[in-house]
């Protein structure tokens, strides 16, 4: 296949990376070795650990089921299409696996020779520090840009998240009575249970990964994944509910703190079941996120962070580096964050040092975000930066080197009186932006919440909108290893291949035998579908997919979000008068698929893994 030389040769790095390949077994053709001679290589099973060293997943895979395909009893047509189907899935296995264990084993020296080639090496920065537009953004029009603080400015190392957990579950057994036993359990934050992204259902206490459809693709009661009859029974066989019955029931996680959230819904409920506890599933829901909520509230994970911030905030090399830059191009820096100041203090004071105030035209704490935005009828205060303490005092206009609480963005556009500094006016005439209200795309908000930091920010009031989305660099990370670009190109190859069955049998009424292949050939998908959920290392699978269509979390961010990154420091590969073209605004099926929409021919490039 043309170009496929290349991709070996990343693939075999990729293994390098990996430390190797630790046991392959696939039943394929004889391979010629290093030496000449023929080499049988067995790959039944494939068993590579995953890179977030997950126990759970460095048990062996059968491949072999998921590669052995049904037959058709009386129709010879479609055997032949499934034969070659079969016979494609295992030549590219064979050929992907095998070629890179040979080469990486007799010509690393040569990768590393051409790896060294790309000295810039931007490949391998593009993706995973690249700055991904939804829409077209000029940089060079952004006179304002505002930061979140939390996950935004400031990310965390996973103690966080054990801190909030643990004091969590202290104030559900403390505070709601709830079994001391569970104290002694051994629960504990899990990292890889649940991702962002997820709702609960109050009714029943299950965690849900909803689609953009709002379907529910998968839901784990406790740790324990419903089976398919249950959720379509419990969903009225269309496993989705009505727009009233959502809001009523569903509980979106949208956040990054809500992981801790999630994992304690589960453990909690799991922790009823594993000892025929009865529970309230409603009760048990609002009892963990008031648990959740109380911790929040209450300051006290905050000032155990405070006074360790080295434990808990992770190092952000970069972040002064953008904020310097985007300041000597003449953007204003506005710092608005939901945390009180004396937190985001220490957070600021860790990542970039004491001065930090004197890069932000304004700083606002305690926003209340989302009301920031919707509310009209909220004053600011002033708070003493020495003691922390709000001013009685009126606050009529924002001044650089102060703090200021609460507020709207109403009170923000009359508590400003900036000269544009993008406006360049002949007559020396000063700009006065008290008379253009902060309703524009030339003011741009970063923050790592949907629905707290840029819906509102972009449905009331037409900012540009940029999302911080760590999950982006692990994930394409993963999915750039063997074994998941294996699962990809099966599924692909076993999607096409129904379609061709499917012209192969007409337009007439389908056979018992017709459906029957149908329903196998769907179920080894599903299964590669499984595979690639646990190469990602936790039960839900991408934040960005539901099974197989998009998730309701990139449906949002897609619908809401200009720009999105895996952190702020993305920002430093691009100039401040950057121009963002989006990938592509191709949507429907016919749009992507072109002329061909149903499939391509087995001979087609997707095929032929041999050349």
């Amino acid at each position: 296949m043309k170009g496929s030389r290349p991709l070996l040769l990343q693939l075999a790095i990729t293994l390098l990376d990996n430390g190797g390949i630790h046991s392959f077994v696939f039943p394929i053709a004889n391979t010629k070795s290093r030496t000449g001679r023929r080499s049988s290589v067995n790959i039944n099973t494939i068993n590579i650990n995953n890179h977030r060293d997950i126990e759970a997943t460095n048990s062996a895979i059968d491949y072999s089921s998921m590669t052995t395909l049904p037959r058709h009893p009386q129709n010879d047509d479609a055997n032949d299409i499934l034969a070659q189907t079969e016979q494609a899935l295992r030549s590219m296995q064979e050929n992907v696996l095998f070629s890179a264990s040979m080469d990486a084993e007799t010509n690393e020296a040569e990768f590393i020779s051409e790896d060294d080639d790309n000295t810039d090496g931007r490949d391998e920065v593009a993706e995973g520090e690249s700055v991904y537009a939804n829409s077209y953004v000029d940089l060079g029009k952004v006179d304002t840009v505002g930061f979140d603080f939390d996950y935004t400015l400031v990310t965390y190392r996973k103690e966080l998240l054990r801190l909030i957990y643990d004091m969590s579950l202290k104030r559900l057994v403390e505070e709601k009575e709830y079994p001391r036993e569970m104290l002694t359990s051994g629960l504990k934050f899990d990292p890889f249970f649940s991702i962002r992204g997820l709702a609960v259902d109050r009714e029943n206490g299950w965690i849900c990964h909803l689609a953009y459809t709002h379907k529910v693709a998968v839901a784990w009661e406790g740790r324990h994944r419903v089976p398919r009859p249950k959720l379509m029974d419990e969903y009225s066989g269309k496993r989705a509910l009505s727009p009233t019955e959502r809001k009523k029931r569903l509980k979106p996680l949208n956040d990054l703190f809500s992981m801790a959230e999630c994992c304690l819904m589960a453990d909690t409920v799991q922790f009823f079941l594993d000892r025929d506890i009865p529970f309230c599933p409603r009760s048990a829901v609002n009892d963990v996120l008031g648990s959740i909520t109380g911790t929040h509230i209450s300051g006290e994970f905050h000032k155990k962070v405070a006074q360790e911030p080295a434990k808990y905030f992770e190092d952000k090399p970069y972040l002064r580096a953008v904020l310097d830059l985007m300041k000597e191009s003449g953007k204003r820096l506005i710092f608005v964050s939901n945390s009180p100041f004396w937190y985001c203090d220490a957070g600021m004071n860790h990542v970039i040092g004491p001065e930090w105030r004197d890069q932000w035209d304004v700083v606002i704490t305690s926003a209340g975000k989302p009301s920031f935005y919707t509310e009209d009828n909220r004053p600011f205060r002033e708070v003493d930066i020495g003691t922390g303490k709000l001013k009685f005092k009126q606050v009529l206009k924002l001044e650089k080197g102060r703090v200021y609480t609460s507020g709207c963005l109403k009170e923000l556009t009359k508590c400003i009186n900036w000269k544009h500094p993008l406006s360049f006016s002949p007559d020396g005439d000063d700009y006065d932006d008290i008379y253009s209200p902060l309703t524009t795309p030339n003011i741009m908000y970063v923050g790592d919440s949907l629905f707290a930091d840029l819906v509102d920010a972009k449905r009331e009031f037409g900012w540009t909108t940029a999302a911080v989305t760590p999950e982006i660099g692990w994930e394409i990370e993963l999915q750039r290893k063997t074994e998941f670009i294996i699962a990809d190109r099966a599924i692909e190859m076993l999607l096409n291949s129904l379609r061709l069955y499917q012209r192969s049998l007409g337009t007439g009424i389908r056979s018992k035998d017709d459906l029957a292949v149908m329903d196998k050939m769907e179920r080894i998908v599903s299964r590669w579908r499984d595979e690639q959920t646990r190469l990602l290392g936790n039960p839900f699978g991408s934040v960005f997919r539901a099974r197989y269509t998009p998730s309701l979390f990139a449906h949002s961010l897609r619908r809401y979000c200009d720009l999105y990154m895996s952190n702020v420091g993305s920002f430093r590969h691009y100039s401040p008068q950057h121009r963002f073209y989006p990938e592509s605004p191709k949507l429907l099926s016919h749009e992507i698929r072109g002329t061909n929409p149903e499939c391509c021919d087995i001979d087609d490039p997707i095929f032929n893994i041999n050349c």
